[in-house]
């Protein structure tokens, strides 16, 4: 660990890591939605990370990683497809925590009403979206000049410009009943700052009340940050690269986008037609001339909220495949397209990030990634990221210090799923890791493996929570398909509404899975 103190402090993250600790960080990553306690609403919620923050501790973890939390709209599941790069989402906030309710014992007993939603196999987000909705207003209608006088309150708004347009966006969203933003009157496709200004006032209560939310919404995630400091406990989030086409940020910051290509990836031996994603490329010269202020205020968000982030997509920081609107994907090319310039690029827009926030940025740069790619990271001070699956003939121990180990990730198969259907591969990343093989997982090897991702040479290991449930059958579906959060690329309904079988409190009184955890780590 010397050793890559005395490298890192060479590199432009050096005091970035110093607000960490410079050591081996162990944890699990989940998707917000999928956890549960006695006090959830049908879906997982701010407020239920404090006691996962206990578990984590119980553990001898120290890193919770969450999945994008920023709003999502009805019948879109994706937490890679919000419609604010900034607003987080209100469909996880604690009801049963939020202040003032004791006030009004009818608005209490309301909340039992949703407690059917909790044993549903699957998260049912649009039923859980709209009856949130309707009981928060009612909260607002009876609370909200509790919060209107209050310092925090005005503060809030002050700090966070970002709302106003916000606010506007989601107001119209509801007036045009959900259609996307380029469906509505011409007169407000193209809005400016007094267009907005003129809405905001003209829909006051409405656009007030979504504020309200964010209000809320803030509050209990900077309580869970908090409350993990004092735990030692980091709480890492996950930052799109890219953003949704129907978004405020596309609607109200379009000189910033590139509306005439569409981002996706290139034909591969996993898809030989190529990728389209849908999201519009970034116009990087006019962020620039800018001083890259819509980067600066969506970094500044997250500073408030987590301790350190995950870059989705780092590559595309450096070049990305761009595909015309009307092209398919394989059609695309890769921008830029002088291939000298794109080390340049992505170092320039990394230290941006860099610059920008004091939180330590750790890089998902899996797939088809340029050599200079890795050599750029590094030098930056950046993890990269292991899956052991793609890196089969390099033992763990051997990979590159900085850097997080990870044996899935949501878009991919579990390991439990994957040992069963790539038999081949799973022989020789046992041989690489000296490991027993076996066809079928046992407790024991499965133990041995987690084991080794907690001992790899990298300084972050972190698995997806359901790797370490499929240690005890019980704890996860008895068909591994099931523990699968999303299969890129297919359109499933069970995409991204996964549900972690047991409850935040069976975890905390699980001793035997605890003290397996705890062998793993230690």
């Amino acid at each position: 660990m010397e050793n890559i103190e005395k490298y890192l402090s060479q590199c432009p993250t050096y005091p970035h890591w110093k607000r960490i600790g410079i050591k081996n960080h162990h944890g699990f990553c989940i998707i917000l939605s999928s956890i549960r306690s006695k006090k959830s609403c049908g879906i997982g919620e701010y407020t239920d990370l404090l006691p996962l923050i206990d578990w984590c501790k119980k553990i001898d973890m120290d890193v919770i990683q969450l999945l994008p939390i920023n709003e999502c709209y009805f019948k879109d599941y994706s937490p890679y497809n919000a419609i604010s790069s900034c607003a987080l989402d209100p469909i996880y906030l604690g009801l049963e925590s939020l202040p003032f309710l004791e006030e009004n014992r009818w608005l209490k007993d309301q909340i039992k009403s949703f407690k059917k939603y909790n044993h549903t196999r699957r998260v049912k987000f649009d039923k859980v979206r709209k009856k949130k909705l309707k009981w928060l207003k009612t909260y607002y209608n009876i609370f909200s000049k509790k919060f209107q006088n209050s310092s925090s309150y005005i503060s809030f708004i002050k700090q966070n410009f970002w709302l106003k347009p916000y606010s506007v966006f989601r107001v119209l969203k509801d007036y045009n009943h959900g259609k996307k933003w380029y469906r509505w009157k011409k007169n407000i496709q193209n809005p400016d700052e007094r267009t907005v200004e003129n809405i905001f006032l003209k829909f006051n209560k409405n656009t007030k009340f979504y504020i309200f939310l964010q209000y809320l919404s803030f509050n209990q995630m900077m309580l869970v940050k908090n409350y993990a400091t004092k735990n030692n406990v980091l709480i890492k989030g996950d930052i799109p690269i890219l953003i949704n086409p129907d978004s405020v940020d596309v609607w109200y910051y379009r000189s910033f986008f590139d509306l005439s290509h569409i981002a996706g990836a290139p034909p591969d031996d996993f898809n030989i037609k190529g990728h389209k994603w849908g999201f519009f490329l970034f116009n990087w010269q006019a962020l620039k001339d800018k001083n890259y202020s819509w980067w600066k205020q969506k970094l500044l968000v997250i500073t408030n909220i987590y301790h350190l982030y995950r870059i989705d997509h780092a590559v595309g920081f450096f070049r990305i495949w761009a595909i015309k609107k009307k092209d398919k994907a394989i059609h695309g090319q890769f921008l830029p397209r002088n291939l000298k310039i794109w080390r340049k690029q992505g170092e320039e827009h990394l230290k941006m990030l860099i610059k920008f926030s004091p939180l330590l940025p750790i890089a998902e740069d899996l797939g088809f990634i340029p050599n200079m790619v890795y050599s750029s990271l590094k030098s930056l001070g950046i993890c990269g990221t292991k899956v052991p699956r793609w890196e089969k003939k390099i033992n763990m121990r051997d990979y590159e210090p900085i850097s997080l180990t990870t044996l899935s990730t949501h878009d991919t198969e579990t390991n439990d799923l994957w040992w069963q259907s790539h038999k081949k591969n799973a022989k020789t990343l046992s041989k690489t890791n000296l490991w027993p093989y076996q066809e079928k997982l046992t407790f024991e090897l499965k133990k041995r493996i987690l084991y080794d991702t907690h001992h790899s040479a990298s300084i972050f290991h972190i698995n997806l929570l359901q790797e370490y449930l499929s240690l005890f059958q019980e704890l996860v579906d008895k068909n591994a398909k099931n523990e699968r959060i999303n299969i890129s690329g297919v359109i499933k309904k069970s995409n991204w509404t996964y549900r972690i079988k047991p409850t935040i409190e069976e975890l905390l009184s699980n001793e035997k899975l605890i003290n397996v955890l705890k062998d793993i780590v230690n």
